[in-house]
């Protein structure tokens, strides 16, 4: 019975080694990778290709075989990533931890991906919502993370940043609120159609922050015109500033990895101590 119990928890940490990203060496997890990625890959192209009327009727079984493979694959895999994650120190307990790794953003990416085929399995739903449902499948390019560091900096710059992007977030939602009260106010008497509220008015407040400017809708009074200008010239600077803050996160980020690698190569991988 114990040997049984000891097969079975290296067999679940083989199948974890193999999920995960690969280690140097692991030509099993290495493969896995590979190919994982490549079904992304593959998947992602189809999704792209579907919205060409003339592939679609051309090519219809092609895409339906490649949606059930993928589907099918990427199920296994979910379902061997709950069930090994227990091998993991951080989700150890059989019920608790599977249902943390189950939560994990990552786990949630996988689970929502797999949603547009099961659904209408499941549940008698309109057609229309199937559409919507079906666009979820655009969320297997998140799963690309797994397999990308690119994917990783970005997270970790976010997380890090997180406190001045949203203090940043705050000043450009008031700024455009306030932007589009007041040229409601001074532009709609003039312009009813094109500033008919002030949720309407967002749109020329958007494209004006944003220095877009696609010259749907414009202020035709003077006062409407400097307010305008005054706007163009505040969004310039107001949107440089997250710009800001991700290039210096950039550069803090990989500082970051730089130090931790120049510290992993003065260390023993046997025995950890410094060399």
């Amino acid at each position: 019975m114990g040997r049984n119990n000891q097969q079975y928890r290296r067999l679940r940490r083989r199948v974890f080694e193999i999920l995960e990203v690969a280690d140097v060496g692991d030509r099993a997890s290495r493969l896995f990778d590979i190919s994982l990625l490549v079904l992304i890959l593959v998947n992602l192209l189809v999704i792209t290709l579907e919205t060409v009327e003339g592939l679609t009727l051309q090519y219809k079984v092609y895409f339906e075989t490649c949606e059930a493979v993928s589907i099918t694959i990427f199920t296994v895999e979910y379902l061997l990533r709950v069930w090994s994650s227990t091998a993991s120190p951080d989700f150890s307990h059989p019920l608790l931890g599977r249902l943390r790794f189950m939560c994990s953003p990552l786990a949630l990416i996988d689970l929502v991906a797999l949603a547009p085929f099961y659904l209408p399995l499941l549940i008698p739903i309109d057609i229309r919502f199937i559409r919507v449902v079906r666009l979820l499948r655009i969320l297997r390019l998140f799963k690309l993370s797994r397999y990308f560091q690119s994917f990783q900096v970005l997270g970790n710059i976010f997380k890090s940043k997180r406190d001045e992007l949203l203090v940043t977030l705050v000043g450009v939602l008031g700024l455009l609120w306030l932007a589009s009260t007041l040229m409601y106010f001074i532009e709609h008497d003039a312009q009813p159609e094109a500033f008919a509220s002030i949720p309407a008015t967002m749109w020329w407040g958007v494209a004006t922050l944003t220095t877009v400017g696609y010259g749907d809708v414009y202020p035709i009074t003077t006062i409407g015109k400097i307010l305008g200008s005054c706007i163009s010239i505040l969004g310039i600077g107001l949107f440089a500033l997250p710009t800001g803050l991700l290039a210096s996160g950039f550069t803090e980020e990989l500082d970051r990895r730089k130090l931790k690698q120049a510290e992993e190569s003065k260390t023993c991988p046997h025995c950890g101590k410094l060399l």
